[in-house]
């Protein structure tokens, strides 16, 4: 594999390491604060910036007047591109490797490190370090677009998992509060089911990787771990195993879900709670805002719990959105990163979240958001801000996404296969993805 160090080393060209090198960008000198972005002179100068479709219903408004803004601000023009994520990911790769890409884009956090390390991304430590930024971000996401000690990207938004209940079904089974433990997990169900035998009390989705992770991290398990630069399967730890054993066994032993959901998707599950079969299930700080849209009155009966840990009320949970990332190639690194500061920071990052129903990635952004929340934002914000986590920050974990290595574990556990000998199974097809990445 050709990493990022040896295509800058050597000046390579080609797809395989996207055929850039640093635009210099780490050392520029911005500056302004998290609320007035930095002051750079930009008349006559165009920016390009790539953002996804689909996350903000309000896009177009919002970067009208993210327009105006950096135009009033730098003097320069904002060119705003939004793409679709279908394909996105090769999208990028030809374009970096072509030289054809934008100067800003929003970046998945699981890509940022594979990108970065072909050096198709130019590292923004220094600049967030000028601008006074590093000590107001959530760290979840900084240690999600962190490779070899340089941070890649900037943290814009971001969601994670808890768990929400219907708190009608909830009281009526007087089980309406907190679990501190599995084991009051455990209790939680067994009281819903002899409430109701007809109700999936907490459905285990055979598809839902980061519903089943809290559990495998609650336990003290990995997915992988890096030791001396070398990463190496962990899913398959005692640790690990254990979490991935009492997850499951809730479905197979317990009764806690039904044979069905072995296929479901996290979208199953939010089906099954809105047509009132389920009594809570783990979802993303998005998913209030959607059943408050789809139904106002189901809306006004959630509760939201964190997911426990084995022995503590509250379990890592994957913290996954998008970062701000400035493109290698770009020839206007200083503008690129007023840019990126003045969507990630103050207004504009404060305006996104509310917009979108995700997290903005700055502390202070994040305390506003919570302000003008309800109960639900302040439970997913805790799990964000106390326990949130990330998948192996390796450029190698997209390899393992592309071949669903961890998406399908726990649909081949539901299926029959002993726990431990299917860990096994995911974790040599992961040491085999690291070995061909050195």
């Amino acid at each position: 594999m050709i990493t990022r160090r040896s295509v800058i080393a050597a000046g390579a060209a080609g797809s395989a390491a996207l055929g850039l090198a640093a635009c210099g960008g780490g050392g520029s000198s911005t500056s302004g604060g998290s609320d007035g972005g930095a002051a750079v002179d930009g008349e006559g100068k165009t920016i390009t910036l790539w953002i996804m479709q689909g996350t903000n219903a309000k896009a177009d408004a919002y970067i009208e007047e993210l327009k105006t803004a950096f135009t009033e601000q730098t003097g320069a023009t904002l060119d705003v591109q939004v793409q679709p994520w279908d394909g996105a990911h090769d999208k990028f790769v030809t374009a970096m490797s072509g030289g054809t890409g934008p100067d800003v884009a929003e970046v998945g956090t699981t890509w940022v490190p594979e990108f970065a390390d072909a050096g198709g991304l130019d590292t923004l430590t220094a600049d967030i370090s000028d601008a006074g930024l590093q000590d107001g971000l959530i760290q979840g996401l900084v240690d999600a677009v962190t490779l070899d000690g340089e941070m890649y990207g900037m943290p814009w938004y971001a969601g994670v998992r808890s768990i929400l209940g219907n708190r009608e079904i909830l009281d009526a089974a007087g089980v309406n509060q907190q679990p501190s433990s599995w084991e009051d997990l455990l209790a939680m169900i067994e009281a819903l089911k002899a409430h109701d035998p007809n109700l999936i009390p907490f459905p285990v989705p055979g598809a839902s990787l980061f519903a089943m992770m809290p559990f495998v991290w609650g336990a003290g398990g990995k997915i992988a771990e890096e030791s001396g630069g070398a990463w190496k399967a962990a899913i398959n730890t005692p640790e690990s195993v254990e979490g991935l054993t009492w997850y499951s066994d809730l479905a197979l032993k317990h009764n806690s879900s039904t044979a069905a959901a072995s296929t479901w998707k996290e979208t199953d599950s939010l089906a099954a709670f809105q047509q009132g079969q389920v009594a809570m299930f783990v979802t993303g700080s998005w998913v209030p805002a959607t059943i408050k849209a789809d139904n106002p009155e189901l809306h006004e009966k959630l509760v939201a719990f964190t997911i426990p840990a084995k022995d503590n009320a509250i379990a890592p949970s994957f913290l996954g959105g998008s970062a701000l990332a400035r493109f290698a190639d770009c020839e206007e690194p200083e503008l690129a990163f007023a840019l990126i500061q003045l969507m990630t920071t103050g207004e504009f990052a404060t305006k996104w979240a509310q917009e979108t129903n995700f997290f903005p990635g700055e502390q202070k952004a994040l305390d506003e958001v919570i302000a003008a929340g309800d109960d639900l934002t302040k439970v997913f914000a805790q799990q964000m801000t106390e326990a949130g986590t990330t998948v192996p920050v390796t450029p190698a974990w997209g390899q393992i996404e592309g071949k669903k290595t961890m998406s399908t574990l726990l649909g081949t556990i539901l299926g029959g296969t002993p726990v431990q000998q299917a860990a096994d199974a995911a974790a040599a097809e992961m040491d085999e993805i690291f070995a061909a990445a050195k």
